[in-house]
């Protein structure tokens, strides 16, 4: 039975009930087809894909074209989950004209249901103006991968005092500004239960414990693709890396020894039929 598709309202629902949401990150057609398939609420395009995809060593490089590029094929696996598509470094910092014009592009090329922006206090502006043009806006604060320079590296954020009172007013201010939805990264478990019981709107947390409304990961991780650095807040459903590499080596060896392909993968013809060519 295939499901309807999930709206906004229904996100806000299931944080009012107290039903967690569920997202995930997705790149591409067939792992969005398989994420959608599982039932999971949200998929988010995540600017990730740069270090999990297209290999480099930051999300910072990662462009507009690079991002609609994966959206696109994101949107075309997808009936139900609700789409989030990244905004990269430096598409909406500059000015608000800016922000709202590439927030359009995701929306109306790449057939995103919202972008997600990182920044605090200091994005409030440019989520409303965004949120103004019509186009739903997911918040990100703590853990800031696109400014982590900034941040002394990628570091647990709100440890103390002061620093967790300024996430506590961004996220307020980013509600208030008219974001739907903000994303915690790496930051204390009891900090992220406070400001989502203070929010009407849902939290997702990413390494920020069990207490917000959802919780992210992204599907490389997840399913053990991706080996460079594994962060503390990633549980490893299960390792495919080793999976993968045990049937491409098994390929090799079956290829050099002339063993496939065999009879039931190749396409016959009768002797008599060859010897009339």
């Amino acid at each position: 039975m295939s499901r309807k598709k999930v709206t906004i309202a229904e996100l806000n629902q299931k944080k009012k009930q107290g039903k967690k949401i569920t997202m995930m990150t997705a790149y591409d057609y067939p792992t969005a087809n398989l994420v959608d398939e599982a039932g999971i609420d949200t998929i988010l395009v995540g600017d990730s894909l740069g270090m999990v995809m297209l290999g480099y060593e930051s999300t910072v490089p990662v462009t507009m074209e690079e991002m609609i590029h994966h959206c696109k094929a994101v949107s075309r696996g997808v009936k139900s989950s609700f789409i989030i598509g990244d905004l990269p470094f430096m598409s909406y910092q500059i000015n608000t004209d800016q922000a709202v014009e590439n927030s359009g592009r995701l929306i109306k090329e790449a057939a995103c249901d919202s972008v997600k922006l990182e920044g605090g206090s200091e994005m409030a502006s440019t989520v409303n103006a965004i949120v103004t043009a019509g186009i739903p806006v997911c918040a990100h604060i703590g853990l800031t991968p696109q400014t982590a320079t900034m941040l002394s590296g990628f570091r647990v954020q709100g440890k103390d005092t002061e620093s967790a009172r300024k996430l506590l007013e961004s996220a307020k201010d980013l509600e208030d500004a008219g974001a739907f939805m903000i994303v915690f990264e790496c930051i204390p478990d009891l900090l992220a239960a406070r400001i989502t019981a203070e929010l009407s709107i849902p939290t997702i947390g990413i390494g920020a414990g069990k207490d917000c409304d959802g919780q992210v990961l992204v599907y490389h991780d997840l399913v053990g693709l991706f080996e460079r650095f594994i962060p503390k807040f990633v549980k490893q459903y299960i390792r495919l890396s080793p999976m993968i590499k045990e049937a491409l080596t098994q390929y090799k060896t079956e290829v050099e020894a002339g063993t496939f392909p065999g009879p039931e993968h190749s396409f016959t013809m009768s002797q008599e039929e060859a010897d009339k060519i």
